[in-house]
């Protein structure tokens, strides 16, 4: 799951994106609006955690570019605390959720996890394809018969993108664009080795290849 943080406060921002790292995101960090109106419009962001006290300009702008140009992943906006009309302003300019400053970032990643789930909708913090469910609290694949494994912060992102759409082709490209942040830059033969060691724990025929397209996730099995 590809996130884009909008945070002009580089500490503040260093601190979140590691910790939404190790809920399971895939994050770029950008520091102005200029940057996060190009990105939000050009990358495959799953949603954005959105400041609107930016260098360059408002977040709110930032916003509206988005919608106006059918950008339509989820976002939360980041508010000063007390300040009611920047949360009317946001919700309105199409913000999903909101969380004031100071803020636990337990509660921001379950916020942002429950608006991905509205957008997806679902309503239980879990992903369910065939046979397996994948915790997205824990991190871990669920078995129907009750085994459990646990997973690697990429092999859980690689699991949720293709359990998420079962029976969907997804190309290397854009299970890379899904898995990595636009710092990283792994060579395209990682996503071989990650749907290898996947199979050994899931067996080779639920995660399919469809040779010159890429991968899908067999829930029929």
């Amino acid at each position: 799951m590809r996130l884009l943080l909008v945070e002009d406060d580089r500490l503040l921002a260093e601190g979140l994106a590691s910790q939404l790292e190790k809920a399971g995101f895939s994050v770029d960090v950008t520091r102005t609006a200029k940057e996060a109106t190009t990105l939000g419009a050009q990358e495959d962001y799953k949603a954005s955690v959105l400041d609107l006290g930016l260098p360059d300009g408002n977040g709110l702008d930032v916003l509206r570019k988005w919608r106006t140009n059918k950008v339509t992943f989820p976002v939360l906006i980041l508010t000063a605390r007390g300040d009611w009309q920047d949360k009317v302003n946001g919700l309105k300019a199409g913000a999903d959720d909101y969380l004031a400053k100071p803020f636990q970032t337990e509660e921001l990643i379950a916020r942002l996890n429950a608006i991905m789930r509205r957008k997806e909708g679902r309503v239980h913090s879990s992903v369910k394809a065939g046979r397996f469910e994948l915790d997205e609290n824990r991190q871990c694949l669920k078995v129907d018969d009750g085994t459990e494994y646990s997973l690697t912060g990429t092999e859980f992102r690689l699991l949720r993108c293709l359990m998420g759409r079962p029976g969907h082709i997804f190309s290397k490209e854009q299970l890379m664009e899904q898995l990595y942040n636009l710092n990283e830059s792994p060579n395209e033969n990682i996503i071989e080795a990650y749907i290898r060691r996947l199979r050994k724990l899931i067996g080779p025929e639920t995660i399919a290849t469809r040779r010159g397209q890429g991968y899908l996730f067999n829930d029929a099995l």
